[in-house]
């Protein structure tokens, strides 16, 4: 006989299996590649976003620029003032150039709810050429839309190239202390000669064409190039006293220093005939165009430019342009 035999087994301590080397590498590797798996997943899903955010600031940027709204929005004002902002220089940059302005005035005639555009105006002057531009657009609408008026209201000064674009509207309102006036054209700039002599500095200038040196900084001013850039400024002065005689008409009690440069205050312009008298763009809409609401459709810098103005892109164009100011006549 089996002495085992329905006996209880003695119980022995169950040992764990030993660690397999291979499944110890697979599991690390699997963790690994998780981990990796899951970074990416973080890392493309960030990217989206960032993607999306630049394409969100970009339809932004052109929403802003091109101003998609603003037909549909002053469509259904009804009747109103538009008013057009021009400040600062009057030149190819900014709310005074003529790309700016004319297509604001343009908006303003032929929106069916206004009443009367009103030209704000606080410039010291700038560019005949610009303020031309301007002004011949004005008379153009004027006479296409005889029955809308065009008031200009002068802020702190409007001066030289700003009242030559105000003179082309029907009637000018100042403030008693307002700037007017500066009926005048200059030619500004500065010559080295006489320094460049004295540090030892030797100019060195070919041209073919002679008078292709005109208004060189670095050169001698010869009387031939000074009389024929007198005779320009005179030329643009008189254009500038047509404008102004033609839009004043015998309103203008001139004096032999009207068309000087002086320039006035704004009370002493009332009386000179310069201006029609005294308001505001918010006292011209209620008692003048007898319409309170005032639409404003000056073209306003949009986003793009700010960016690349505060990031130094027009620096270089900047200083050209200032080194050869002075070959350029400015209504200032």
């Amino acid at each position: 006989m089996n002495d085992n035999i329905g006996s209880t087994p003695t119980d022995k301590p169950v040992m764990a299996a030993p660690l397999n080397h291979a499944n110890w590498e697979r599991d690390t590797l699997e963790k690994l590649l998780f981990a990796t798996v899951k970074e990416q997943r973080t890392t493309r899903r960030w990217g989206i976003f960032f993607k999306l955010l630049v394409l969100g600031a970009i339809f932004f940027s052109l929403w802003a620029f091109f101003d998609f709204s603003t037909g549909s929005d002053i469509e259904a004002l009804g009747k109103h003032t538009a008013l057009i902002e021009i400040d600062g220089n009057i030149d190819v940059d900014g709310s005074g150039s003529a790309n700016s302005v004319i297509p604001s005035l343009n908006k303003a005639f032929s929106d069916v709810g206004s009443v009367a555009v009103v030209l704000r105006i606080n410039s010291p002057g700038g560019s005949p050429v610009q303020a031309g531009m301007i002004v011949d657009e004005i008379l153009r609408l004027r006479k296409g839309y005889p029955a809308k008026p065009v008031y200009v209201v002068v802020d702190e000064i409007c001066a030289s190239g700003g009242y030559y674009i105000a003179a082309s509207a029907d009637k000018i309102f100042v403030n008693k202390a307002s700037i007017v006036g500066s009926i005048g054209v200059l030619m500004d700039g500065f010559g080295f000669t006489g320094t460049m002599e004295k540090a030892g500095v030797e100019r060195r200038l070919l041209t073919a064409g002679e008078n292709k040196d005109f208004m060189d900084p670095f050169s001698p001013q010869s009387d031939k190039h000074k009389a024929h850039a007198q005779a320009m400024l005179n030329e643009i002065h008189q254009q500038f006293i047509g404008v102004v005689r033609a839009g004043r008409g015998k309103r203008l009690k001139e004096t032999p220093d009207m068309f000087s440069g002086l320039f006035w205050s704004g009370a002493r312009a009332v009386e000179m005939g310069l201006a029609d008298g005294f308001g505001s763009v918010d006292s011209v809409a209620r008692e003048i165009v007898k319409v309170d609401d005032i639409v404003d459709y000056t073209a306003h810098e949009g986003l793009p430019e700010r960016v690349l103005k505060k990031f130094g892109a027009s620096v270089g164009a900047g200083a050209v342009k200032s080194l050869y100011r002075g070959a350029t006549p400015a209504v200032r």
